[in-house]
């Protein structure tokens, strides 16, 4: 086993079990919403009900990506995910007329109780948390008896 193999633990265990749970909740509400809003009234307000799609996917990816340990997919798509809820948020509550209607991170996720806005803080956190070597007296600087 490499230093590496040992230094990481998997995302999808322990506590990652519920992060996986809340980001296929999300996941499904997501895409579902999306989609229905893309087939149904996409000409009302494309780019909010593409945005919503395009959420709804990468929630998606991420639970994937979380749930199975790919690490670099994982770190791509909550980072994508953050910078979109920033973004989107932002541009949502600044210029209104682009946003006729809501999409999952309009307003910073306020529709979904801001859980787009926090998840992906606390995604990151996971990723970086579980990337860490664990405390062992060699990890610690503490010297061995040999």
């Amino acid at each position: 086993m490499t230093d590496v193999a040992r230094a990481t633990r998997p995302t999808g265990t322990g506590g990652g079990r519920l992060l996986v749970a809340v980001y296929g909740v999300l996941a499904l509400a997501a895409t579902a919403r999306g989609l229905y809003q893309v087939t149904t009234k996409l000409d009302e307000a494309p780019l909010a009900y593409l945005l919503s799609l395009l959420a709804g996917i990468v929630y998606v990816v991420a639970t994937i990506a979380l749930a199975r340990d790919l690490r670099r997919l994982a770190w791509a798509t909550v980072g994508f995910e953050l910078l979109g809820v920033l973004v989107v948020g932002t541009l949502s509550v600044v210029d209104v007329g682009d946003f006729p209607d809501e999409t999952v991170w309009s307003q910073f996720g306020a529709g979904y109780g801001y859980v787009p806005l926090v998840l992906p803080f606390v995604g990151l956190w996971w990723l970086w948390r579980t990337g860490r070597a664990p405390d062992s007296p060699s990890s610690t600087g503490a010297a061995t008896v040999g």
